[in-house]
């Protein structure tokens, strides 16, 4: 099998195996584990945009990618049509293009119709036309293929979308009915910061605040930002059914996040849960689907308009980018993108579902005999195929859709962060490619707090490259360009859609710096009652809060705070002989701030006497084990222990009687783990008294959404700004 980009399943038509390709990789018997973006042969003569007849169109469209996709080579064009130059040069006429797309059906003698074939022939009643016409338009691109595209079926899809002056457009009036002044305006009010908040009423669970550019006025949507009626947005008929059924859920949460969805602002949603994460990936594949296959329909008809336009004419239309990908999709795992890509062909209910069998083999995967005492949020995640290395081009026709298309001829991409990075390349390497971004108008980040514990750099490297420029034409026809693509104001359309189960800072920098669309964005987030106050048990917990000067010098003040006001207790209680105290479980989020602690209990002649054992993300198992063991029978009287090594792994700590939160968890579910969980064990076994079992935590200012996530939002404004530096809770 070839590595993604290249590959070519069996099933592929022979056509398509002739075909030049630049770039060849090695094989690689993992599907969309490693390779790199597969692209098509560049034009002689980039940036050329020429006027050709119609048979000479139909030769350069059909190509494997489509109105925005990779080229196609000069054997390829000449098998395809069934004509050489010399041929073309002798006919002296056009081909119809309404010819070209029929298909004869002449009855046998039988009674039965002959199999359908496609011929092609010269009319001489077709009057000669001469039209621009990109060399990979999407309709011609599926003639190649399938040869099931024609001017009836474009007629009979376009009469069953009905206008209907009750609902809204917001594809069109967000993508093509904009005003270069309005536009401008609001660009400007973006790139000045300048912003108008209006809080949404979501009664007592949820917040809601909706940000749009000073300048504009807020479209007219149903009460306050809520769409209870799936008839407000239109929809393509096939998606009709499936967005009554979705949107006609009495859950005003869902219904907001429809509502800012389908009227393309961006979103950051912090509420997402075991409960609406079915519901969630669904509107996410019916938002994309619905947005894809409306674009291919304005594709499609400026083409008809193209073909019966008069010798001499010229008509300016505009709706296309610099290449085809329109959605990306970013996820944590193999198993979170099958669940994905079945959400989308549910919704999408194609006839023919290319290299499907190889996708099953590559991504599905039966669930593992996970541990039963496993958390269901553990399982979720890590049920099935966990690799986090994989990307996956989903391209779409009238009846099909294809699996592992190549990038550039793909209209969603779906990848995890780690494997679109490797895609991209580095920036001093000759394979660095991101133009197959240029042109990206949904960008949807699913399971961001997974994301988080794994190499968060890689999701800004790719917000870093998201519409840029293109270095090279990719056979674009640049005379049907929108023109806010060419004058590099695409982000401002982008549509950004960050789907987590909190909030965090680092999403908090992308909902910042890179969701700069001039609809507006908003801002979803569940109202917490507090991790401190579900742990099943009684327990002391005291919240230490401590100073610093500046943001930078956090981390030195944290562990200054740590080593004078809390080591010294914890040297006592883990002092082994009559009244001293073992099973003290020092909890570290950072590995920076693990290596720096573990570092100082080893050298310090203050911590000489301190047996401790240490449990992180990159110890072996068998180093895991030990540590375990040693705490357990009291040999270590101090464990340290990191977050992503909890994540990852979720061990069940026992022999725990004492908690110290070097940090709190960003994870809510890990502060009840870990003191309910470990520590309530312990004292239900007797393992300790509850009046001397205690929780210790350091917070400070920078720990605002962790600390509100602790201790419930009604309580962490208190801890943030009354005097006094020690909180305690029962």
């Amino acid at each position: 099998m070839a590595p993604f980009g290249k590959g070519k399943s069996s099933s592929t038509r022979k056509i398509q195996s002739k075909r030049g390709r630049s770039g060849t990789a090695r094989s690689n018997k993992r599907g969309g584990r490693s390779g790199h973006v597969g692209r098509g042969a560049a034009l002689s003569t980039p940036f050329q945009v020429s006027r050709v007849n119609e048979a000479a169109g139909l030769v350069a469209g059909s190509s494997d990618g489509d109105a925005e996709g990779s080229g196609l080579q000069e054997e390829e064009s000449k098998e395809l049509s069934g004509l050489d130059a010399s041929s073309e040069s002798d006919t002296g006429r056009n081909v119809s293009y309404n010819v070209l797309l029929q298909t004869l059906k002449p009855s046998a003698p039988g009674g039965e119709p002959k199999r359908k074939r496609r011929k092609l022939e010269t009319s001489e009643a077709s009057p000669s036309v001469s039209i621009s016409i990109t060399r990979n338009n999407r309709d011609l691109e599926e003639i190649a293929e399938q040869g099931d595209t024609s001017e009836e079926d474009i007629a009979d899809e376009s009469a069953e979308e009905v206008d209907d002056p009750k609902k809204e457009d917001y594809f069109t009036r967000h993508f093509i009915d904009r005003t270069e002044s309005g536009s401008a305006e609001r660009i400007q009010a973006v790139l000045d910061n300048q912003w108008l908040a209006e809080k949404i009423e979501l009664g007592n669970s949820w917040s809601a605040t909706r940000r749009r550019p000073r300048p504009s006025i807020p479209p007219k949507i149903c009460g306050h930002g809520i769409a209870p009626e799936p008839s407000g947005f239109k929809f393509k008929a096939k998606f009709e059914r499936a967005a009554q059924e979705l949107l006609c859920k009495p859950n005003k949460l869902l219904q907001q996040l429809a509502s800012s969805a389908l009227s393309y602002e961006d979103i950051l949603f912090s509420a997402r849960s075991l409960e609406n994460a079915e519901d969630v990936r669904r509107l996410a594949s019916l938002h994309a689907l619905n947005h894809i296959f409306r674009t291919r329909d304005k594709v499609l008809k400026n083409n008809a308009k193209l073909s019966r336009i008069e010798n001499g004419e010229e008509m300016e239309i505009r709706d296309q980018g610099f290449t085809r990908p329109k959605v990306l999709m970013l996820m944590p795992t193999r198993q979170s993108c099958v669940k994905m890509v079945d959400a989308i062909v549910a919704l999408c209910k194609p006839e023919q579902q290319e290299n499907k069998k190889r996708f099953q083999d590559s991504y599905a995967r039966e669930d593992e005999n996970l541990s039963m005492d496993k958390p269901e949020d553990f399982k979720d995640l890590f049920g099935g195929n966990d690799d986090d290395m994989f990307r996956l081009g989903l391209k779409f026709t009238r009846k099909a859709i294809k699996f592992f298309s190549q990038f550039y001829s793909s209209d969603i991409i779906l990848a995890s962060p780690l494997g679109l990075r490797t895609a991209l390349g580095g920036d001093k390497t000759k394979k660095h490619d991101h133009d197959f971004l240029s042109s990206i108008e949904i960008v949807i980040v699913d399971q961001s707090e997974a994301l988080l514990m794994q190499n968060w750099e890689h999701v800004e490297y790719i917000f870093d490259h998201l519409n840029l420029q293109p270095r090279e034409a990719h056979d674009c026809d640049f005379s049907r360009v929108r023109s806010w693509y060419l004058d590099g104001q695409a982000r401002y359309y982008r549509q950004t859609v960050l789907l987590s189960g909190f909030n965090f800072p680092s999403l908090n920098r992308l909902y910042t710096q890179h969701m700069r669309n001039i609809d507006g964005k908003v801002k979803l987030s569940a109202i917490h009652d507090g991790a401190i106050m579900d742990l099943g048990f009684p327990v002391k917990q005291t919240f230490s809060r401590f100073d610093f000067a500046n943001p930078i010098s956090e981390p030195d003040e944290r562990f200054q705070y740590f080593t004078s006001a809390i080591l010294p207790s914890i040297i006592k209680a883990s002092f082994q002989g009559p009244g001293g105290q073992q099973g003290i479980l020092v909890f570290i989020p950072l590995y920076a701030d693990f290596v720096r602690v573990r570092n100082h209990l080893a050298s310090s002649p203050s911590t000489q006497h301190v047996s401790f054992g240490s449990i992180s993300e990159y110890a072996s198992v068998k180093e895991i084990a030990r540590a375990r063991s040693h705490f357990l029978t009291g040999r270590h009287s101090v464990l340290l222990y990191t977050e992503r090594a909890h994540h990852f792994t979720r061990y069940h700590l026992k022999g725990v009687k004492r908690v110290m939160l070097y940090g709190l968890p960003e994870n809510p579910l890990f502060y009840r783990e870990i003191v309910g969980g470990f520590l309530g064990s312990s004292v239900s076994q007797a393992l300790v008294d509850v009046r001397r079992a205690n929780v210790r935590c350091l917070f400070s200012k920078l720990d605002l959404l962790k600390l509100e996530r602790s201790v419930g939002t009604k309580r962490y404004l208190s801890l943030l700004s009354e005097k006094g530096d020690t909180f305690e809770f029962i």
